[in-house]
């Protein structure tokens, strides 16, 4: 009875409640009995305590299927006195997938995504050992020396997006010991005034040009050894034979911005001016798109059957015309009363926060959202929540997941009978477009849209003299059909015209 770790011990009532409602009504346990050694009982002891303070009961439940099969694998394996320390977490990995091979257990499963592609993934039973091994690996080292860091360990401030939190930065995959330690030295700095996402960029960037140094060129084993002559060869390379993808404007700008850094940082004085201005491809311009009335009719048809808190958060979303990230931080205290109008504040991620007034419909909605918020999980900063984590904003992939199954499981087409891909700008798009369609001034429609200049509504204008185009063809064929009808039988001189081929 010692070896066993009962999930009702590991909760609260609150948490065991929740899991009563699924009908498991039995008090389940985790045994260790059948491990052979005193001290892996003792880490993995450890190790579901912790997950237990990291998952809800339910999760933990569900880990009891791969737990008994590590289990199984331990008593087969292990000797007495030993210890998860003994060797390393690969060869541990690698010991387990033998022995899952001989129990002809499979070592991937297919995966179907939301989107229909099949995928190939890692068994449950190897990420679960996986896990249990990172838990237990030490390492008392600074956050900033290890290869792997956990942002909240850093002591440091740093720009993060809400909808998007991360975690961790990894720096496994540099390959040159050298590099590494000087690129933890750049992220260090330029963490402390750069966004996490540009931050996150320059690791894209530094990581491929690893790879490219360790194919290519293997003697580099510090950026102090990246000269010129190394930059051209590898811009060569990227335009040549780099398939990864199809632009590298913001990849080489961001490991300029890096590399700049770690020269100021190591004092390379080599880093500094090392790429030129023509280095620099443009960056491609993008394809403005919108959504027709009817393909937003579509949409809705199907949003407004989510479940209520996201289908009111899509519809403000179009309603309000914003970034997804300026409507996930919506605050419960966002509205306000000024000259009889009601008055939105909305927090851009991108650039200042704003306000502007709103309709009584939009707002009577966006009240709805935030008394239901409030209802179910009391006072908290944003609006729409992280059910998992009420202290942040919904995450954008939880969005993006529901409203792309809904997609799917709905088979819903655009007007050129392709399935609607998932793109929040594009109603910000359709928003602003309306805008233009209502003959308000540039100045008028830059301020609704949050713009602290009117230089891009001439792409709203744009696209609105393109639907017009579109919306009228019809009418302007057949007008023109019923004036070239009516030329028949005028002078000469209109016969004339006609010959020239220009009517």
């Amino acid at each position: 009875m010692d070896n066993r770790i009962y999930l009702w011990d590991l909760y609260d009532e609150a948490e065991k409640a929740k899991f009563l409602k699924k009908q498991i009504n039995k008090n389940p346990y985790y045994d260790l009995e059948p491990i052979p050694a005193s001290k892996l009982r003792e880490e993995i002891t450890d190790f579901i305590k912790w997950r237990s303070t990291q998952v809800c009961l339910t999760r933990l439940y569900n880990d009891l299927q791969q737990f008994k099969k590590v289990c199984r694998f331990l008593q087969d394996t292990a000797k007495p006195g030993s210890s998860l320390h003994d060797i390393s977490a690969e060869a541990w990995i690698k010991r387990f997938k033998i022995w899952m091979f001989k129990e002809q257990m499979p070592l991937y499963k297919r995966q179907t995504a939301i989107n229909g592609n099949t995928l190939m993934v890692k068994a449950r039973e190897i990420s679960y050992l996986e896990r249990m091994l990172k838990f237990l690996s030490t390492d008392n080292r600074q956050e900033e020396e290890k290869d792997i860091w956990e942002l909240d360990k850093l002591g440091i401030e740093f720009r993060a997006n809400p909808i998007k939190r991360v975690r961790t930065l990894n720096f496994t995959k540099i390959s040159q010991d050298g590099i590494r330690q000087e690129v933890k030295k750049g992220i260090y700095l330029n963490l402390q005034s750069e966004a996490i996402a540009c931050v996150i960029k320059e690791l894209t960037a530094v990581r491929r040009l690893s790879r490219y140094l360790e194919e290519r060129q293997p003697d580099i084993q510090s950026c102090k050894d990246i000269s010129r002559k190394v930059v051209e060869e590898y811009l060569t390379y990227l335009k040549t034979e780099a398939t990864e993808t199809k632009h590298f404007h913001a990849d080489l700008n961001r490991l300029r911005c890096l590399l700049e850094s770690i020269g100021q940082m190591c004092d390379y004085p080599n880093l500094i001016g090392l790429f030129l201005t023509r280095d620099i491809p443009q960056t491609p311009k993008a394809a403005f798109k919108t959504y027709s009335d009817e393909e937003l009719k579509r949409l809705n048809r199907e949003i407004v059957k989510l479940d209520e808190q996201t289908a009111r958060l899509m519809i403000i979303h179009q309603m309000l015309g914003t970034r997804i990230s300026d409507t996930l931080t919506l605050a419960p205290d966002c509205l306000s009363e000024k000259n009889g109008e009601i008055i939105i504040r909305i927090r851009q991620m991108k650039t200042k926060p704003y306000e502007k007034p709103i309709s009584a419909e939009l707002a009577a909605l966006i009240q709805m959202a935030i008394d239901y918020t409030k209802e179910k999980y009391g006072d908290t900063p944003y609006i729409f929540v992280d059910d998992k984590d009420t202290a942040h904003a919904m995450p954008y992939t939880k969005v993006q997941y529901r409203v792309t199954a809904m997609i799917y499981d709905k088979d819903l087409r655009d007007d050129n009978g392709e399935l609607f891909g998932f793109s929040t700008h594009i109603y910000r798009h359709y928003y602003g477009v309306k805008l233009t369609e209502m003959h308000l001034d540039d100045w008028t429609i830059a301020k609704l849209l949050g713009h602290s200049s009117v230089r891009n509504v001439k792409y709203y204008r744009k696209m609105s003299n393109q639907l017009l185009a579109d919306e009228t063809r019809k009418a302007r064929q057949k007008l023109s059909a019923i004036i070239l009808n009516n030329l028949d039988g005028w002078e000469d001189e209109y016969e004339q015209i006609r010959k020239d081929g220009r009517l």
